[in-house]
């Protein structure tokens, strides 16, 4: 039996979905490219926002059908001053049509860039189309939950430290206006009733009921007294429950190497890398830190723009990076209060005798302050470097290293470092 589905969802804000998936599917390659000019422009936090995409009007123009000359046709004409009935019409004269693309004509003006705007949903789906795995945003770390007290309401069991006096006191007075309401209404009535017995002007009716009516009172006044003012079950204490909540504030440290050896094309790899690994912390941490360390025999602290822009000569000791993280780290981070992750990218040249002490300082130094540590390697060839970080690897599950040597290795590199661990049996 053949099945049809029919989708009958409104389109948002009167926009036609279908034709605008189809437009990002045909053009494809010119939004990649559009997108690829937007994210070098962009920092690192600009990058999960919305684009306006410019294309230029060449790129997306669609072919069409044309009348030539010759062949037999009939058509239309609307009126006209120029013809009446039986006049005979020339043949429009065929030739080569209008040059386009953006070129400019006689009048000096050009056709304009196509422009659109893609949601910040596209945008990311079209950055992360080149890294074999579109689906970035559904990869989390398994992060050790925070917890919080926070008031959850009253309860009738406590410590006296926490009983709610108010709160007690109310319902002890609700229990006693709904135990003795009954008690209460019966007295009055009696008490009416002796009262107008009493003033009555004829002594003999009624003397002998006034004994009784007292008596009744006694008791009634008796019952309403022994209504305790305070029961236990009045009590009413604040009630806290512990409930996890995302750790608010996070420190990302991008250490990367500048020195000769790191060119263009590596250090976009390491662009791509911090990226991703900044997208996810902000889906865990509503206040994320960046502090860009960039090093060559020396480490500094720089902007953003210099970090992914400065080139350096000469050679390369790792180790200063690390010194001067921690450094800022005891400095402005303390851990009782900061998340700390740090992420460092190098293609793994560094002076021999100095990765034995980059060992040392990330197992003993950096790596008791942090969350995670990542290390990228964006060259193929193992050195020394990297001989001493896998040795750490091997030791501890705070620190991971990974290679990347091209932009569509990426994503599975920073999928594998950062996997889901699965829960204990």
């Amino acid at each position: 039996m053949l099945q049809q589905i029919i989708d009958r969802r409104l389109a948002g804000k009167n926009k036609s979905i279908g034709n605008r998936e189809r437009f990002l599917r045909r053009h494809k390659d010119q939004i990649r490219e559009a997108v690829k000019r937007a994210v070098d422009g962009r920092g690192i936090r600009d990058i999960a926002q919305g684009e306006d995409i410019h294309i230029p009007k060449r790129d997306i123009s669609e072919p069409v059908f044309g009348h030539g000359p010759g062949g037999k046709r009939e058509m239309v004409h609307p009126g006209n001053q120029d013809y009446v009935r039986g006049d005979r019409i020339e043949r429009p004269k065929g030739g080569g049509g209008k040059g386009g693309g953006g070129q400019a004509s006689d009048s000096g003006e050009g056709d304009d860039d196509f422009v659109f705007h893609l949601t910040k949903e596209e945008f990311m789906q079209v950055f992360f189309d080149d890294l074999a795995l579109p689906n970035l945003a559904r990869t989390t770390l398994a992060d050790t939950p925070e917890f919080k007290t926070q008031r959850a309401g009253y309860s009738s069991d406590g410590t006296p430290n926490n009983l709610h006096v108010v709160r007690s006191m109310r319902g002890a007075i609700g229990r006693r206006i709904a135990i003795g309401s009954d008690a209460r209404r019966e007295l009055r009535g009696l008490e009416e009733h002796l009262a107008l017995l009493k003033r009555h002007p004829d002594p003999n009716p009624g003397l002998h009921e006034i004994p009784a009516l007292e008596l009744e009172i006694e008791a009634l006044r008796a019952r309403l007294a022994r209504i305790p003012y305070l029961d236990p079950i009045d009590l009413r204490y604040r009630s806290r429950i512990r409930v996890p909540v995302p750790t608010s504030k996070a420190v990302m440290f991008c250490l990367m190497d500048v020195s000769g050896s790191m060119d263009e094309s590596r250090k976009d790899l390491a662009k791509r890398f911090f990226i991703l690994l900044y997208l996810f912390l902000t889906r865990h941490y509503e206040k994320i830190d960046i502090v860009f360390i960039r090093h060559h025999t020396q480490a500094q602290e720089v902007d953003e723009e210099n970090f992914f822009h400065s080139t350096e000569t000469g050679g390369t000791v790792v180790s200063s990076a690390l010194v001067l993280m921690e450094e800022i780290v005891r400095a402005r981070y303390p851990t009782a209060e900061w998340n700390i992750y740090g992420a460092q990218a190098s293609d793994g040249d560094n002076w021999h005798h100095d990765s034995g002490r980059c060992r040392e300082l990330l197992a003993h130094n950096i790596l008791p302050l942090c969350r995670y540590f990542a290390y990228v390697q964006v060259a193929e060839e193992e050195q020394n470097l990297w001989d001493e970080y896998s040795v750490l690897a091997a030791e501890t599950k705070a620190f991971a290293i990974r290679k990347a040597t091209e932009a569509s290795q990426i994503y599975p590199v920073f999928r594998d470092l950062f996997k889901k661990e699965s829960a204990p049996a």
